[in-house]
C-alpha cells in the first residue's frame, strides 16, 4: 500500500472503456498510471500511447515486474477472479468492476483471498456516489426515516440491449444478462439504502423476450447482431427479495421493455420515505406532521452538490483509501459477495419456479 503522502502507482487490467476511464480519473486526481494489461495488442498500444504506461499481455508479468500500489480490474466478469486474486496475493489493493465475479463460487474465492491479503478489495458500485444519495444517507443516520422496511428498485431500459455477440450477451463470459449487467447496481443500491440487512429469500422470474427477435427496434443503436452472435442470457427479471425482519425489496430490471425507462428507487420508512434515481442528483422526501393541522409534506432537494460523483467519485475514494493505507467502508468485498449471492438466488429461483434461500 502507498502511504498517505505518496502518489498512488496504479496498474490497470482490462484496457477497454472502463479501464481507460479508471486510468483517466487516476491521472486527473494526481496519481500515476504506470502499467496496463490486456490480451488485445491494439488495445495495449492505444493505452500505452494515451497514458505513457508500460503494457503487458500477461497479468502476472505486470504484477511481478512493476512496483504497484494498487490495481483496477475491468475485464469481462469471467476473468475477474484470476486478476483480482493474483493482485491480492501480492498485497495490492484492488478496485474490481461489478459484479465481483461471473458466479458465486468465483466471488467466494475472491472474498477469501481478500480476507487473507494485506491489501483490500473494493467493488465499483459507483452509483452510490451521488448528491441525492449522500443527502439521503445523512438524513438516515440522523433517524429521519425511522426503519426502511421496503425499497422499490427499478432499472428499466426501454431499449438498451448491449451489442449482441459481445461478452455482455454470452453467459460463459458474463455470468448472465440484464441482472448481472445493470441489476447488480439496483440490488446493491437497494441494499445500501436499507443499510445492508441480511438477505434471506428470493422469488424471481427471468425472461428473454427481445434478444432473439429479428424485428427488434433499437433507436439508440445498442444492438449489433452478427451471424455468429451469442445471446444466451436473460433480458429482464422481476424479483421479490426478503431480508431480515421481513424487510423487502421489489426489483424490476430490464435491458428492453415496452414501457418508459426509469431508474427510480422508492424507500419507505416508518417515519418518512424518499424517492431518488440511481446515481441521480434529485431527492424528494415524503413526510407528515401535525403542525397547524394533520398534513403530508413533500420536500425536494435543491441546490448543492458533492464535488465528484459516479465513476470519478468511486475512483477518488478508492485511491484515497490506498494512499491512507486503510480499507474503505464503502463498497466492500463482503457487500459485493452479498450482491453475488442475491444474483445467484435470482437465477436459482427462476429455474426452480419457487422461492429459494439465499444461503
Amino acid at each position: 500500500m502507498a502511504t498517505q503522502t505518496e502518489t498512488v502507482r496504479l496498474g490497470v487490467v482490462g484496457l477497454g472503456f472502463m479501464g481507460q476511464t479508471h486510468a483517466t480519473n487516476a491521472t486527473d486526481l494526481g496519481h500515476e498510471v504506470v502499467a496496463g494489461a490486456d490480451v488485445v495488442p491494439e488495445t495495449r498500444e492505444e493505452f500505452a500511447q494515451s497514458f505513457g504506461a508500460t503494457t503487458y499481455e500477461d497479468v502476472a508479468a505486470m504484477y511481478d515486474e512493476e512496483a504497484l500500489d494498487a490495481v483496477a480490474v475491468s475485464t469481462p466478469n469471467a476473468f475477474h477472479e484470476d486478476a483480482v486474486v493474483a493482485a491480492l496475493e501480492r498485497g495490492y489493493d484492488v478496485l474490481c468492476e461489478k459484479p465481483l465475479a461471473n458466479d458465486l463460487a468465483s466471488a467466494e474465492r475472491i472474498a477469501a483471498a481478500a480476507a487473507d491479503s494485506d491489501g483490500f478489495c473494493m467493488v465499483n458500485f459507483h452509483n452510490r456516489i451521488s448528491t441525492a444519495t449522500e443527502v439521503f444517507k445523512d438524513y438516515q443516520r440522523e433517524g429521519h426515516f425511522g426503519e426502511i422496511t421496503h425499497v422499490d428498485a427499478n432499472y428499466v431500459r426501454r431499449r438498451g440491449i448491449p451489442g449482441v455477440g459481445s461478452w455482455f450477451t454470452e453467459k460463459a463470459l458474463s455470468g448472465g444478462g440484464a441482472v448481472v449487467d445493470i441489476g447488480v447496481h439496483a440490488i446493491d443500491f437497494a441494499l445500501y439504502l436499507m443499510d445492508y440487512p441480511d438477505v434471506e429469500d428470493v422469488f424471481a422470474v427471468t425472461r428473454t423476450e427481445f434478444g432473439h427477435r429479428e424485428d427488434y427496434v433499437d433507436p439508440g443503436d445498442w444492438y449489433d447482431e452478427t451471424e455468429d452472435a451469442v445471446f444466451d442470457v436473460e433480458d429482464s427479471a422481476t424479483a421479490m427479495i426478503r431480508c431480515a425482519d421481513d424487510r423487502t425489496i421489489s426489483l424490476e430490471v430490464t435491458w428492453a421493455a415496452n414501457q418508459p425507462g426509469t431508474q427510480e428507487f422508492v424507500a419507505r420508512g416508518t417515519e418518512a420515505g424518499a424517492t431518488l434515481d440511481l446515481g441521480g442528483e434529485e431527492l424528494t422526501m415524503f413526510q407528515s406532521g401535525t403542525q397547524g393541522t394533520d398534513h403530508t409534506l413533500d420536500v425536494t432537494l435543491s441546490d448543492g452538490a458533492i464535488d465528484r460523483t459516479g465513476w470519478e467519485g468511486s475512483d477518488e475514494r478508492f485511491l484515497e483509501a490506498v494512499a491512507a493505507g486503510e480499507a474503505p467502508e464503502l463498497n466492500t468485498v463482503d457487500q459485493g459477495l452479498t450482491v453475488q449471492r442475491v444474483i445467484d438466488a435470482i437465477y436459482r429461483s427462476a429455474e426452480a419456479g419457487t422461492s429459494v434461500s439465499v444461503e
